[in-house]
């Protein structure tokens, strides 16, 4: 991929670098606080068997995010 893109537009596999939280509130500290800082690469492990949520590695942790979370964390090649 490449440019800008969502959390949400990554398939597993693929990864992808934080450039920006469209977040606010406390759904944004908590992206804070799980190390969503920008600069932060972040791999797609894979989806729940509904779609939602999906895995990431993120910092050497494995983190399940909702879909209307990712689509507000914006991602560079």
């Amino acid at each position: 991929m490449n440019g800008n893109f969502s959390l949400n537009d990554i398939k597993p596999g693929q990864k992808g670098t934080v450039k920006s939280l469209l977040s606010d509130g406390s759904i944004r500290r908590r992206l804070l606080d799980i190390g969503l800082i920008e600069g932060t690469q972040v791999e797609c492990l894979g989806r729940s068997p509904s779609g939602d949520p999906t895995a990431f590695l993120i910092r050497g942790a494995v983190i399940a995010i909702r879909c209307e979370d990712c689509r507000n964390i914006l991602l560079q090649a």
